[in-house]
């Protein structure tokens, strides 16, 4: 009944993904990230189903872990961008968040904070992403100062790479050198791997990775790698076609009449849009599924609808299964089409669009 466009939710696979993150890097825990929702893909329903495998969770903030907190999720969650104000920090204690460390007046933070219990603290430099972290020539200092503390439990050193999908990048070389040195004499539990140094750059592994864009079943990489095409869709949006019509040579389909038919041309209007999601971005040609049978768009995408191209398929009518992503269209060819990336179509499904849960 209503409207047929949802997100079909596979979390055997996000689970899959996760022991593939583990078994690729060894005796290394797991951190896994289930932030902006989990990706789009409902961070409480994940988090349920992976809690039992899960060393622990990686959020965004503190909005974040108290949801899944509130949903009865028990394991350490990590919050990556860490606390933004003192008044945080009894309750990083008391609900047994993480929290990465990012500037010094955060220690002095840590320091004059009354807490219930020690906390947990992953200590982030900036190796060269520029982006957020301690400076290299100040992270041994910083250590010392956060290993000093009586509200300082463990002290896990982090860093963020900005190219490890690119495989030929000498960036991450150079991120690589300037944490291996800036680290040097001290005796702590390191994590740099997010999920294309997970799937690619065995030598970051060390003791906790973090996998996240992985777990739901997209490739970092423009390029083959091996290990990722191990990993099996999480989220296939689909709808179905609402409307066909025939239109003629020289007849225009969509806003502002950017699509002009040069053959007789069978046109399917399919129920989804921007407003759910579907990026607008995706031009004439982005590839779909119908039936079974691949097409591409034509036109503009609306708020509400797009249009495809019908004309050589078999066996359609009104109601025909349209797979805008997923099981049957990468992920990664859609967001090649509209200029974007994986994550970002991901996150931009709507609450509009039901999640649909498949758990075995």
């Amino acid at each position: 009944m209503g409207r047929a466009a949802r997100a079909v939710i596979n979390l055997p696979a996000i689970l899959n993904n996760y022991r593939l993150a583990k078994s690729l890097a060894a005796g290394a825990k797991a951190v896994a990230v289930v932030k902006a929702d989990a990706y789009g893909h409902g961070a409480t329903r994940v988090a349920r189903f992976l809690e039992a495998d899960a060393d622990a969770f990686g959020v965004a903030c503190i909005e974040e872990a108290m949801e899944l907190r509130a949903a009865g999720i028990k394991k350490p969650i990590l919050l990556l961008e860490g606390f933004f104000t003192a008044d945080e920090l009894p309750v990083i204690a008391e609900q047994n968040f993480w929290t990465s460390l990012h500037r010094a007046e955060q220690v002095e933070m840590i320091r004059n904070a009354d807490l219930s219990t020690p906390i947990n603290v992953w200590l982030k430099m900036d190796s060269g992403m520029h982006r957020l972290g301690i400076e290299p020539e100040h992270f041994v200092d910083t250590y010392q100062q956060l290993s000093s503390l009586s509200q300082v439990n463990e002290v896990v050193l982090m860093s963020h790479l900005a190219c490890a999908d690119e495989l030929d990048s000498s960036h991450t070389r150079h991120q690589i050198d300037t944490f291996n040195s800036a680290v040097i004499g001290i005796d702590a539990p390191h994590s740099i791997a997010n999920s294309p140094a997970t799937l690619a750059w065995p030598e970051l592994h060390r003791d906790w990775i973090r996998p996240g864009l992985m777990m739901y079943g997209a490739s970092p990489f423009s390029e083959s790698v091996e290990a990722a095409s191990q990993l099996q869709c999480a989220m296939t949006l689909e709808t179905e076609v609402i409307a066909i019509h025939t239109i003629q040579p020289g007849e225009s389909v969509g806003y502002g009449a950017t699509f002009t038919c040069e053959r007789t041309t069978k046109v399917g209007t399919v129920a989804i849009g921007y407003g759910d999601g579907y990026s607008r971005h995706a031009g004439s040609g982005t590839p779909v599924f119908v039936n079974g049978q691949r097409t591409h768009i034509i036109g503009r995408v609306s708020m509400d609808m797009c249009t495809v191209d019908l004309t050589d398929l078999q066996d359609v009518s009104v109601g025909s299964r349209v797979e805008l992503w997923g099981s049957e269209l990468s992920v990664n060819e859609v967001a090649e089409h509209s200029g974007t990336i994986p994550y970002t179509l991901f996150t931009g499904v709507t609450k509009r669009v039901p999640r649909v849960y498949i758990e075995y």
